[in-house]
C-alpha cells in the first residue's frame, strides 16, 4: 500500500518542479502504468476523481433535504407548542401530515434522481489510460494519482498532472487562467517559484487538448486538484437559467404576502381574545397553504420526468435546469456536416491541379490520413476507405514525424520517408486556401512550375467551380527535403501544390420536412460552418434556403458588437468562421434578446456550447463538447432534436401548471380563510384541517409532472412571464374567493351550520375547488377537450373519494369533522360545479387578454 509519507507528499507539494522519471518512481509507477489492482485500492483510498459538487445525493441526505424547508420547520415548531400545552391530538397530526408529505416528497424525488443518473452513465465522459502496460479507456472519475492518461485533440484532462511526453500539444486552458489562446505544453521541469502560466510541464482539469498527442502522468485528482480547488472555494454553480430566476422571484413574491398573512392573522385573532396557541397554528398554517410548498420536489420530478422521455427519444439531459431553455430556445445554431447533411464523406476525386484523376495525389493524401494521429475525422476516414478500395500499398514507406491540425493553420501535415530514399517527404493537406499560402510552386503533369498569379487563378478558379457544385474541397501538397531529428511548423514553407481532394457530403434525406418542423415549432436554423461560402450557399440552396443572407469571418472582423447584434438575426449562414467567431455570434443573438441553442461535436465548439443557451452535443462529440454541453443527442439528427424540443416544452408547460393550479386556488382559499377568521365567532378551519387539505392536493399535484400538454405549447417557444403569472393569480384567487363567500353564506345562513359543520362543509368545498380547478387551467382549451394524464385524473378522483368520505369515517372525530347531510353535501356540490363554470369563462377572457400562458 502506498502511504502518504511513500508517495513523498513533500516533492507533490511542487510536482511541476520536477522531472517526470521523478514523479513516476515516487507515485509507484511506471512507462507500463499502474496495475489494475493498484489503481483499485488507490481508487477506494483516495475517493473518485469527481468534485463534492458533483456527487449525487445519497438516499438518507435527500431525505433529509424534504425536511429542511422553513415551511416544514415552522409546522415542526408549531406542533411542539402545541404539545408543550398538551394538545397531543394537535401535535399528532401536524406531525404526521408533515412526515406523510416529506416521504411522498422523496420517493418521488429519490425515483426521479436514480433515474437522471441512469441516463447520465450513458453520456459519461471517459479517459484512455496505460494500465497493466496496455491501453484501456475508464471513466473519468476513476482516475487516480499515478495513472498515465494518452492525450490527443479533444481530450478533457481528467485530473492534474505533468507531461512524460509530447507532441505538439496545445492546450486551452482559458477556464483556469483566461488565456484566449492555446498554449504549448512540453515534457520537463518548470521552477519551484513558476506561476500557472509558466507551468508548461502540466496539465490540468478542467482544461482540453487544442492540438497534438501527448502521455500525462496524474499527480492530483478531485479536490486536490486546482480546478478542485477553485471551486470548492467559490462554489462555482452555472449560471441561473430564466425559469430560475422567475421561479425565485415568485417565491419572494409569496414569501412577502405569506409573512404580512401570518402577522396580520395571528395579531387579529389574539386581539379577538382567540385561544393563542391556536391562532398561532391557524396562522402559520395558513401560510403553508398559500406556499405551493412542494415546488423544489415538483421542479426536480418534473424536469427528471422529462429527461426520462428525452431519453425515449434519443436525447440525454445533462443539466436538468436547461430544459427549461430548451423549451424556450427560438434561435438554432448548427454547422452544416450532420446537421444539414448526412456527415457521412466520401471522397469523390483525387485530382491534379489541371483537374485530372491523379493516383499520386491519392497516395499522398493516403499517407498522410493513415499515418496521422490525431483526432479522427470523416474526411481521413474517406480517404482512407478510398485508398483501401484501391488497394493502394503503403508499406514501403515509414512515419518520420506528424505536425498536427489545428484551427489557425488548417493544416495537417505528415513526414515520411520512402524505403531506401535518402530524403524525406512533407506532406501537407487543409483548407484549399491555408495549404495555397505556404505553396510556393505548383506541379503540372511532369514538370514544377513557379506558382505565379496567372496559375493561382486558374487552380482558384476549379475551387470555385466545385465549391458551387457543392463539394467540399481540401488542397494537398508536398515537400522533399533532407532528413532532420524534428519536424516544426516553421517547416510549412515553400511547397509544391500538388492537387485536390474533393469530397461530398449529401443533404440528409427529409431534411426540408425537418427544417420545416422546426420553423412551425418557432425555431430558426442557423448555420455557423468553417466552410467557404460557394459550398455552404450551394447547399443552403439544396435544403430549401431560397435567397440566404450570409456573412463571412471576414465579415465579423469588420463589425462591432453593436452592429453585429441587428445583423446577426437577419443573417442566414455564417461561413468561414474561427472558434472565437462562433461565440461571438452566439453572443450577439443573446444580447438580441433570443434563447440560442448551438449544437456543435468537435473541438472548436466547446466556447460556443459554453455560450449558449442551451449547448448540445451528440454522443460522438469529443469529450470537450460533450463535457460543455446541457444535452448530448445520441445521433446527430435533428429529428431527433426536434422531439427533445417538444418533450423540453412540456416539462416547462407542466412545471407551470402546478404553479398556476397551486397558486391560484391557494391563494383564494387562504386569503378568504383569513378575512373570514376576522368576523367568524369561530375559526373557518382549523390548522390540521387546513394541512390535511393541503396533503391531499399534493397527490394530483405530484402528477402533473406527467400530464398531457395541449399541443399549441408544444408549438411555440416559451418564456417565463412573472407578470402574467401574478396577474394569474390575482384574477384566479379573485374568482376562488367569490365562490369561497358564497359557501360562507350558504353554510351560515342557510344550514345555520356552528363551528363543525361549518369546518367539515368548507373543507370539502375548499379542497373539491382545488382539485377540479387543476383539471380546468391545465389547459387553454375548454377543459372537456383536453384529456388530462391518466396518474393526474385517476389521483384527483381518488382525493376527491377521500374527501367525500372523510366525515364519514371513524378519524372524523379526531380530525374535527362531522358528518355532512345529504342536501349540503348536494348544495356544496352545485357550488363546486358553478366554480368551474365560472372558472372555464375566467380562463377564456384571461387568456384572450393576455396570450397563451402558462
Amino acid at each position: 500500500m502506498v502511504s502518504e509519507d511513500a508517495i513523498g507528499e513533500d516533492r507533490l507539494s511542487e510536482y511541476w518542479a520536477h522531472d517526470s522519471r521523478t514523479l513516476l518512481d515516487v507515485l509507484e509507477s511506471s512507462a507500463a502504468g499502474l496495475s489494475t489492482a493498484a489503481a483499485d485500492e488507490r481508487l477506494q483510498r483516495i475517493g473518485p476523481n469527481t468534485l463534492a459538487r458533483d456527487t449525487r445525493a445519497s438516499a438518507l441526505r435527500l431525505l433529509v433535504r424534504q425536511f429542511e424547508s422553513p415551511l416544514v420547520l415552522i409546522l415542526v415548531f408549531a406542533a411542539v407548542v402545541a404539545a408543550l400545552v398538551q394538545d397531543w391530538t394537535d401535535a399528532g397530526v401536524v406531525l404526521a401530515i408533515v412526515l406523510g408529505s416529506g416521504l411522498l416528497s422523496f420517493s418521488q424525488e429519490f425515483r426521479a434522481s436514480a433515474s437522471l443518473e441512469r441516463l447520465r452513465e450513458r453520456v459519461r465522459v471517459k479517459s484512455k489510460v496505460v494500465r497493466d502496460g496496455a491501453e484501456t479507456v475508464v471513466p473519468s472519475e476513476r482516475v487516480v494519482p499515478g495513472d498515465l492518461v494518452l492525450l490527443s485533440a479533444g481530450t478533457l484532462i481528467p485530473a492534474d498532472g505533468v507531461l512524460v511526453e509530447a507532441k505538439d500539444l496545445h492546450v486551452t486552458q482559458s477556464a483556469l487562467t483566461g488565456e484566449a489562446m492555446p498554449v504549448e505544453k512540453r515534457p520537463g521541469a518548470s521552477a519551484r517559484d513558476a506561476s500557472l502560466i509558466q507551468r508548461t510541464n502540466c496539465v490540468f482539469m478542467g482544461t482540453s487538448v487544442r492540438s497534438g498527442t501527448g502521455h500525462a502522468l496524474i499527480v492530483r485528482t478531485g479536490g486536490a486538484t486546482l480546478y478542485g480547488g477553485i471551486a470548492s472555494r467559490l462554489r462555482l454553480r452555472a449560471p441561473e437559467t430564466e425559469f430560475e430566476r422567475g421561479i425565485r422571484r415568485y417565491g419572494q413574491l409569496l414569501t412577502q404576502v405569506m409573512i404580512f398573512l401570518v402577522v396580520l392573522v395571528f395579531a387579529a385573532n389574539v386581539f379577538l381574545e382567540r385561544p393563542p396557541i391556536e391562532s398561532l397554528l391557524f396562522a402559520l398554517a395558513l401560510a403553508v397553504g398559500i406556499s405551493p410548498e412542494l415546488l423544489p420536489a415538483i421542479i426536480s420530478i418534473t424536469l427528471s420526468v422529462g429527461a426520462r422521455e428525452m431519453a425515449e427519444r434519443g436525447v440525454i439531459v445533462r443539466r436538468l435546469s436547461s430544459i427549461e431553455n430548451f423549451g424556450s430556445m427560438d434561435i438554432l445554431c448548427a454547422d452544416k456536416t450532420g446537421t444539414l447533411t448526412e456527415g457521412v464523406m466520401a471522397l469523390d476525386g483525387a485530382l491534379d491541379s489541371r483537374g485530372l484523376a491523379s493516383q499520386d495525389v491519392l497516395v499522398c493524401a493516403y499517407l498522410n490520413s493513415r499515418l496521422q494521429s490525431g483526432l479522427p475525422n470523416p474526411l481521413d476516414e474517406a480517404i482512407v476507405v478510398k485508398a483501401d478500395r484501391d488497394a493502394i500499398d503503403i508499406s514501403a514507406y515509414r512515419k518520420l514525424d506528424e505536425i498536427p491540425y489545428d484551427f489557425l493553420r488548417k493544416r495537417l501535415t505528415v513526414v515520411v520517408q520512402r524505403q531506401g530514399a535518402a530524403e524525406s517527404v512533407l506532406i501537407t493537406k487543409g483548407a484549399f486556401a491555408h495549404v495555397l499560402d505556404v505553396c510556393t510552386q505548383i506541379q503540372t503533369d511532369a514538370d514544377i512550375v513557379p506558382l505565379d498569379p496567372d496559375a493561382r487563378a486558374r487552380i482558384d478558379a476549379l475551387f470555385a467551380r466545385w465549391s458551387e457544385g457543392g463539394y467540399r474541397v481540401l488542397g494537398l501538397a508536398t515537400k522533399s527535403l533532407a532528413q532532420q531529428p524534428t519536424y516544426e511548423r516553421e517547416d510549412e514553407a515553400g511547397l509544391t501544390f500538388r492537387g485536390f481532394l474533393l469530397f461530398l457530403d449529401p443533404p440528409k434525406d427529409g431534411i426540408r420536412e425537418t427544417l420545416a418542423a422546426l420553423a412551425s415549432r418557432g425555431v430558426t436554423l442557423k448555420i455557423i460552418t468553417g466552410d467557404n461560402r460557394l459550398i455552404t450557399a450551394h447547399l443552403g440552396r439544396a435544403v430549401g434556403f431560397q435567397s440566404p443572407s450570409i456573412l463571412t469571418g471576414a465579415d465579423l472582423d469588420g463589425l462591432r458588437e453593436d452592429a453585429l447584434m441587428r445583423l446577426a438575426p437577419r443573417t442566414d449562414f455564417f461561413v468561414d468562421v474561427d472558434p472565437n467567431q462562433k461565440e461571438r455570434v452566439i453572443l450577439a443573438l443573446k444580447k438580441a434578446g433570443h434563447v440560442v441553442g448551438y449544437l456543435g461535436d468537435g473541438i472548436n465548439d466547446a466556447s460556443a456550447l459554453h455560450a449558449a443557451d442551451v449547448g448540445i452535443s451528440v454522443d460522438k462529440a469529443v469529450d470537450v463538447a460533450k463535457e460543455a454541453a446541457d444535452f448530448v443527442l445520441l445521433e446527430h439528427d435533428l429529428d431527433v432534436l426536434c422531439r427533445g424540443i417538444e418533450q423540453g416544452r412540456k416539462t416547462f408547460a407542466n412545471t407551470l401548471k402546478y404553479v398556476a393550479t397551486t397558486t391560484s386556488a391557494n391563494f383564494g382559499n387562504m386569503l378568504s380563510m383569513a378575512a373570514a377568521s376576522f368576523f367568524l365567532p369561530f375559526l373557518p378551519l382549523l390548522a390540521k384541517q387546513i394541512l390535511l387539505n393541503n396533503f391531499l392536493s399534493d397527490f394530483p399535484g405530484i402528477a402533473i409532472a406527467s400530464d398531457r400538454v395541449d399541443p399549441d405549447l408544444v408549438d411555440r417557444p416559451q418564456r417565463w412571464n412573472i407578470r402574467a403569472m401574478r396577474n394569474f393569480t390575482i384574477v384566479f384567487g379573485a374568482v376562488s374567493s367569490i365562490f369561497d363567500l358564497l359557501t360562507f353564506g350558504v353554510l351560515l345562513y342557510v344550514f345555520h351550520a356552528g363551528a363543525e359543520l361549518f369546518r367539515t362543509g368548507w373543507f370539502f368545498e375548499s379542497l373539491m375547488t382545488e382539485l377540479v380547478i387543476a383539471l380546468v387551467v391545465r389547459t387553454h382549451r375548454p377543459f372537456y377537450r383536453s384529456r388530462p394524464g391518466r396518474f393526474l385524473f385517476w389521483s384527483t378522483l381518488a382525493v376527491m373519494a377521500v374527501t367525500v368520505a372523510l366525515p364519514y369515517s371513524p378519524l372524523a372525530a379526531e380530525l374535527g369533522f362531522v358528518a355532512l347531510p345529504a342536501a349540503q353535501v348536494g348544495v356544496l356540490t352545485l357550488i363546486t360545479l358553478l366554480y368551474v363554470g365560472a372558472a372555464e369563462l375566467t380562463k377564456k377572457v384571461f387568456y384572450r387578454s393576455v396570450g397563451a400562458f402558462p
